[in-house]
Parts: structure tokens; sequence; C-alpha cells
């Protein structure tokens, strides 16, 4: 029996665009073990996820730590892989591949592309579709990289939410990281006021702040979903709270692309940073509403936009 890789390093959101790819991997190589090398915030989370036989940890130091390469280069070799699948498509795998996993057979962006073909220019297109001409250039056959299922990640949390509500709920994720303050849409106070007025008592509107978000959450004129220890859910709670939701309004985050997969109702605003299309985001039932600067995106454009989803 062979050893497979799969690299992701993260973020959430690229992880959960990832999932249909690693069910992909798995069902074309049945008598293989398949392994993910993450980062530390998602393996609880992906240790729960039926297409893996072990997950192992990357803690992503700088590179010219050369004692944590040689040990993660020893606990890489030590499963022999046959096959790489590299996920990330990042500086740093391509790094991991010259000098770590030289042996191995190795799927990337740059396997894929054709003779003279571009890479900034292939990375223009929709994250899905490049990931699923990867696959295919690799012989692994795609039938759910499209159709992402994440009812494994599912958890009870019935009690939990009674501690919050008895209703529907809407679910705001006005938060993003820090590193991208271009993603975060400055009106979402005005928003959940709006709600209020239109819906009355009809929804509990939740807010699920993620570490470092508590004291801002509390801001909000919302019900904060935190655990009984009053720390933020861990994502297989996360998962499960947004597939509960009757909506999301969500910036370009990871609980946007959750959302997303899950094919809940509910929107994700995004300036020009990047655009829905790229970024495989848009579903059914999951909108996107895109502006050059999000500071010029009113509350009545939104709010219109959740009375359609919603009446």
């Amino acid at each position: 029996m062979s050893n497979i890789l799969i690299i992701k390093h993260g973020s959430l959101g690229d992880l959960i665009q990832a999932n249909g790819a690693i069910q992909d991997i798995k069902n074309s190589f049945k008598n293989s073990k398949i392994y993910l090398l993450t980062s530390s915030p998602y393996v609880n989370l992906m240790t729960t996820c039926p297409y893996l036989d072990g997950v192992l940890i990357d803690r992503r130091l700088p590179r010219w730590n050369i004692f944590y390469l040689i040990s993660l280069k020893k606990m890489l070799t030590k499963f022999n892989f046959s096959h790489v699948f590299d996920l990330q498509n990042s500086s740093r795998t391509k790094f991991y591949r010259k000098y770590l996993l030289s042996k191995n057979v190795w799927s990337s962006t740059e396997t894929t592309l054709e003779k003279g073909q571009n890479k900034e220019d292939f990375d223009q297109d929709p994250v899905l579709q490049r990931m699923e001409l990867q696959l295919k250039k690799s012989g692994v056959k795609t039938n759910k990289i499209n159709n992402i299922d994440l009812s494994w990640a599912f958890v009870e949390i019935d009690n939990l939410l009674k501690k919050h509500t008895n209703k529907e709920y809407i679910l705001i994720f006005p938060f993003c990281s820090k590193k991208h303050p271009q993603k975060k849409w400055p009106f979402f106070k005005d928003l959940i006021k709006k709600i209020i007025e239109t819906y009355k008592n009809r929804y509990s509107i939740l807010i699920a702040p993620g570490p470092g978000e508590i004291e801002e959450s509390k801001t909000f004129n919302t019900e904060i979903v935190l655990t009984d220890s009053k720390m933020p859910l861990n994502l297989n709670q996360l998962i499960t709270l947004i597939n509960s939701s009757s909506f999301v309004v969500s910036n370009d985050t990871g609980p946007a692309h959750i959302c997303s997969h899950l094919n809940k109702k509910g929107l994700v605003l995004f300036g020009k940073h990047t655009t829905a299309n790229k970024v495989s985001i848009e579903k059914p039932n999951f909108e996107a509403i895109s502006v050059n600067d999000l500071n010029t995106l009113t509350v009545d454009t939104v709010i219109k936009k959740v009375k359609n989803s919603l009446n």
C-alpha cells in the first residue's frame, strides 16, 4: 500500500475549497493512504475528514531555519510518499519540491501548464477550474471538486444554540484578516439595524467571532456565539452553525466559503481585491456583490439583496 501526500496549508476558505479535490484523490487511490500536510489551525478539523488517513503539521517556519527543514524532511521521508499533490502552489511548496520531496511524483500548477503557458495568466482562472485541470492532468477523476460535501464536519450544537436563540437566525461575519483590511465592509452595524427594522423578531442575529475578534464583536447589536468557556467555536462547530442558519452576510473570509459550499442562502461582499469568479464562490443560493470600493457599497443595496433572498 502506497502513501500519498496532499499539501494545503490554508487559509480556511482555500482548505474548504480543496475538500472536493481531497475526496477525488482518495477515490482515485482507494488502496493508498492519503495524508494532508497543513497548518496547525486546521489540524483538528481535518483529522475528522473521512477521506484522509492522517494529518501532518507544518509549522511553516522561515526557510533559513535549517534545523526545522531537516526535521520536516525527516518526518516526510519516513512515509515514502509515491505521489505529492501540491494544492497550495506557493513559493514555499515549490521549495519543498526541490529540497524536501524531490524524488516523488509531483502534481502542481507547474506540472499542469501547457508548454509556453504563463503561470501568472493561468492563476487568473477560477480556482476550482485550475484545481480540476491539475487533477485531471495527474490522472485523477474529478467528480467531487465542484460538488463539495462537508457533512462529515457536522457536530452536535443544539445545546449551544439554545443558549443563544430559539428562532431562525441570520449569521453576520463582519471581520476579515488584519492583513487584508480592504476586504472589510464598514457598514455592518447599519445593516444589522436595517435587518431588525425589516424583520422585527422573526430572526435572531448572531455573530461567531474567531480568535482575536471577540472584543470587536461586542460592539455589534447581535448575539455572540461562543463556547461555554467563552472561547471561539471550533471549526466543526462553526461549519454546523453556518449549515443551520437561514442566511449569512459576510466579507470575503473563510466562513463565506463554508456557506458557499454548503449552498446556504447568503451574500458575500467583494471590493477590488479579487473577484467572485476567480475564487469560485458563487453558488445558486449564495451570491456576491462586487464593487471597486467597499466604502461605496450602501446598506440599502445589501438589504435589498437580503430581502430578495428571504422573502
